[in-house]
């Protein structure tokens, strides 16, 4: 099964070296992995190398403990003519449990060409995937 553009999911398990103090995933380590998400699924849409521009939210809904599965996937909201938005949920898989929603963020993303420079979408392509 493919994944539509413009998504993406991916899991992660959460090590020691993810933790704090506290034995739970380190609020750092966290934005990394919504940051990954949100950048797998913009440059799949796009189609073109993304960046981050901004983050508009983030919020640590629970902790996720050491040697937690964490599902994050990540999804394009808005497509502009070089950005778009991208929102990131991150989901704890505990054995024996229902999934928990512990993270989420919405990423603003812009695709790039080779010199750095913002890159138009190519909305053809767009219409191609959902055809």
């Amino acid at each position: 099964m493919t994944t539509p553009a413009g998504t993406t999911e991916l899991r992660e398990l959460v090590l020691p070296v993810h933790a704090n103090h506290r034995g739970t995933l380190f609020a750092g380590q966290g934005l990394q992995l919504m940051t990954k998400a949100a950048f797998l699924a913009a440059r799949g849409l796009a189609q073109h190398e993304v960046v981050m521009a901004g983050v508009t939210g983030v919020d640590f809904l629970a902790p996720v403990p050491v040697g937690h599965q964490l599902l994050l996937r990540g999804w394009v909201s808005r497509i502009g003519r070089s950005s778009m938005t991208v929102c990131v949920t991150g989901l704890a898989d505990v054995p024996g449990a229902p999934a928990e929603e512990v993270l989420k963020g919405v990423f603003e993303m812009v695709a790039v060409d080779a010199a750095g420079r913002p890159a138009a979408i190519d909305r053809a392509y767009l219409n191609e995937e959902t055809a």
